[in-house]
């Protein structure tokens, strides 16, 4: 006899069951019946009727343990082949949709190792191996990756830098926050799924533009400017281009210093007006980060953070909104170590440009 996927079963487990197939192999040739064995033995009427069938075919050998079932083993060397065609997506492998499935491991690994595993072995190889069921990330069509790889070696590289040496880098961005708090998974009763009380028509929408600022030695420092819309029609729903320059003339007031603004290619930010202003003051320059690269950005970050504390928080009123938010971003700001993981999440390193050189 022998048990599937080894039974789970110690060797002297399986010990003692054979004994117990090979008294009812003797019984099985006294004539007993089926039932009184199973009452004896305490077990199954319908497991005696199939010893009894293996015994009328090979006898008290047929009885016998021949071991656990040994599954086909994956050796190192063959995962790594199996990982490099795993890494080659799904659509490579003739599948539509970007997702791998167990069902789909498998079937790549009898037609490109030539080995049956179970879903149950596929699993505990992935497992074993450091893979696990995830989400995954969105990435835009039109991302240009060697442009952001050339950013990840220094933050905005070139002689724009060079020629403010000393300043902070200063990354900027807008989110906007309703009284719709964002989902998060909470415990409850099976079958009885949580509810959150929330507004069902909210007028009020509450953006904000935050930077993150950093330089070499000093304080890490979240600077943020709220402002309120109210949804209605021909309102405008987003900062505009001197909400932007009124926010950096504060940053620099309050870093004391000139500023590099690292920021990305939005319309607002590509205005006539503030182009100009930037001309026309010295302490401000601005860098552009490539297209479709918000994970440059470590103020997508401190978007994450906020929404976090935010989630599954039913707001009253406005002013709760509001409370919250300046609640979460005070924490924040008092804490430079979540500022500074930010920067560390996107990959990027500030490198401090060379001082000029002064003549002899």
């Amino acid at each position: 006899m022998r048990y599937p996927e080894g039974g789970g079963l110690t060797a002297e487990r399986r010990a003692f069951r054979e004994g117990i197939r090979l008294q009812a192999g003797e019984r099985f040739a006294a004539g007993e019946e089926t039932a009184v064995i199973a009452r004896d033995l305490r077990v199954s009427a319908r497991s005696v009727e199939r010893w009894r069938r293996a015994w009328r075919d090979g006898g008290m050998a047929a009885l016998r343990s021949t071991g656990p079932a040994n599954s086909p083993t994956v050796t190192d060397a063959q995962f790594a082949v199996l990982e490099e065609e795993l890494g080659k997506g799904p659509s490579a492998h003739g599948i539509d949709d970007e997702r791998w499935t167990l069902v789909r491991v498998q079937t790549v690994i009898r037609r490109r190792l030539r080995l049956t595993l179970s879903v149950a072995t596929v699993w505990r190889l992935l497992e074993r191996h450091g893979w696990s069921w995830q989400a995954p990330a969105r990435r835009a069509l039109e991302r240009d990756e060697h442009a952001v790889e050339v950013e990840a070696g220094g933050v905005a590289p070139g002689k724009r830098l060079a020629a403010a040496y000393g300043s902070w880098i200063v990354f900027e961005d807008e989110a906007g926050f309703s009284m719709t708090p964002p989902r998060a998974r909470t415990w409850g009763r099976r079958g009885n799924t949580p509810e959150i009380r929330v507004r069902g028509r909210p007028r009020r929408r509450t953006s904000i533009a935050a930077l993150c600022c950093y330089k070499p030695g000093e304080r890490s420092r979240l600077i943020h400017r709220p402002r309120t819309h109210l949804l209605l029609k021909g309102a405008r729903r987003s900062f505009s281009w001197k909400d932007y320059r009124d926010l950096l003339v504060r940053a620099h007031i309050q870093l004391g210093g000139p500023i590099v603004v690292v920021c990305d290619n939005l319309n607002t930010h590509l205005t006539a007006g503030l182009k100009q202003y930037e001309a026309d003051h010295d302490w401000l320059t601005t860098v552009r980060l490539s297209p479709y690269a918000p994970d440059l950005n470590p103020v997508e970050a401190i978007w994450s953070l906020v929404r976090r504390a935010m989630a599954n928080t039913a707001f009253d009123a406005p002013d709760d909104l509001d409370h919250k938010l300046r609640r979460e971003f005070r924490r924040i700001q008092l804490r430079p170590h979540l500022i500074d993981g930010c920067l560390t999440a996107t990959g990027l390193t500030l490198t401090s440009p060379t001082p000029p050189c002064t003549p002899p």
